[in-house]
């Protein structure tokens, strides 16, 4: 069964940093891209970041960019996203999702698998 498990998640002030995690499991995780999205209480799932199968090509949301990376290590089946100078908006639950059709790499409903979601917290 596929699945996918984020980790790394927590309390960090401003300015500070945070490295998330993305664990696959059960399929050809080398064979997909990853996105990163995430989520503030009460709003839709806004697209992140984006990482190709081999890990060539990324994108960000302009809210994060220059900030966010987006790194993998198929050998690990392990998608990160190291984030830096983490503002109070970065507040939200973090999720990887997998995307195992073709389509637009910002669009939600593009990716069929998805993780539990990993809370960060940038306090005010």
């Amino acid at each position: 069964q596929l699945q996918l498990v984020e980790s790394g998640g927590g309390l960090v002030q401003p300015g500070g940093s945070l490295r998330l995690s993305c664990l696959a499991s059960g399929f050809a995780f080398d064979g997909y891209p990853i996105g990163w999205f995430r989520q503030a209480p009460g709003e839709g799932r806004e697209w992140a970041s984006y990482i190709s199968e081999d890990g060539s090509t990324t994108n960000y949301a302009d809210s994060v960019k220059d900030r966010f990376t987006s790194s993998r290590d198929n050998v690990k089946n392990k998608v990160y996203l190291q984030m830096d100078s983490l503002k109070p908006d970065d507040t939200r639950v973090y999720y990887c999702a997998a995307m195992t059709g073709g389509g637009s790499w910002a669009n939600d409903w593009e990716y069929d698998y998805w993780g539990q979601g990993t809370q960060v917290s940038v306090p005010s």
